[in-house]
């Protein structure tokens, strides 16, 4: 066989045509393709899991893939928390957080990941009020009346919160700052706990959540006098904010999606478009609604310049009540 310069040529071309292919063979499939699993630093049956499963089960639905839930509760959402902040970062771990991950590290000596440099923000989730609720026997109608009655029993009245650094229990911390009243916290083992002994009179008042206290307050066992919030709530919109006695009151309990630091930008991006799709969804705004919460989609920039806001916020009020973790 004669070899020429156009049998070269096709040679070449074959090599190239094979080389391309195998290139065009070697690409990742497109993201995701495979289950992700979404870490939930809290025990089964509370708000975060009423806000996982419901984005969860969307995006199962939207990707194809699924979308499973991984409770990992312990030392005050730190074990959940580590675990994402070791995990690869390719968009296959994700955590949702609350206002423990912005406490935290001001309330614990140890804390082994950075809420912030550890993380990659997605997308904020929701957001909703406390409940300012006082026994019936507190004759006070609303903050101010409820401010000069402490004034005038120093050290007698009582607040509870659902454990010692909750944000309920900063909550507190931050009304007794901001109005210049002394009143003792009671730390309870939970908010239910917490929510029968303000019912039963053992403790004066506290900032409860809305899914335990709106019940209660609405049956007349407890008298729902503010809101945490920066607006009225749409649930209650007869009751004032803290804000309308006291100018800068502001607690608002959150949820927020993260993922690992590190991961893809194009990953992160293609998950903010899409949990924020699902939060806009109108029977997810209504499931939310329902429960108190206000649905909270947002930028990358967004959430993070927010979480770490809310560190700095607390970070004071922990230093200047000398609050230690239980």
């Amino acid at each position: 066989m004669t070899f020429s310069f156009a049998n070269a040529r096709s040679i070449a071309g074959l090599c190239l045509l094979f080389a391309n292919a195998g290139v065009a063979h070697a690409q990742p499939a497109p993201y995701p393709n495979k289950p992700i699993r979404l870490v939930s630093p809290f025990a089964p049956g509370g708000g975060t899991d009423v806000v996982s499963r419901l984005v969860a089960q969307k995006m199962t639905e939207s990707w194809g893939q699924a979308v499973i839930l991984d409770n990992r509760p312990g030392a005050g959402t730190m074990l959940g928390t580590e675990i994402v902040a070791k995990s690869p970062a390719d968009g296959y771990t994700l955590l949702i957080v609350a206002a423990a991950h912005s406490i935290n590290p001001s309330l614990y000596a140890k804390v082994n990941y950075h809420p912030t440099r550890d993380f990659a923000p997605i997308s904020m989730a929701v957001s909703f009020p406390f409940l300012l609720v006082v026994h019936p026997a507190i004759p006070a109608q609303n903050v101010n009346e409820l401010i000069a009655v402490a004034k005038s029993r120093p050290g007698k009245l009582t607040f509870a919160s659902s454990g010692s650094g909750n944000t309920n229990h900063l909550a507190g911390e931050l009304l007794k700052s901001m109005a210049g009243i002394d009143i003792t916290h009671i730390p309870y083992k939970g908010g239910a706990p917490a929510l029968t002994d303000v019912v039963g009179g053992q403790v004066s008042m506290m900032f409860g959540t809305v899914l335990e206290s709106l019940p209660q307050a609405r049956s007349g066992r407890v008298r729902m006098i503010a809101v945490s919030g920066v607006k009225r709530a749409a649930f209650a919109p007869e009751v004032p904010t803290v804000a309308e006695s006291l100018p800068g009151y502001e607690v608002t309990g959150w949820y927020a999606f993260l993922a690992p630091a590190g991961t893809p930008a194009a990953v992160v991006n293609k998950l903010n478009q899409e949990i924020t799709r699902i939060l806009e969804l109108p029977d997810v705004r209504q499931r939310l609604i329902a429960l108190g919460a206000e649905p909270w989609p947002t930028s990358q920039t967004e959430a993070s310049r927010f979480i770490t806001s809310e560190a700095a916020k607390w970070s004071k009020v922990i230093r200047r009540a000398g609050i230690k973790a239980e």
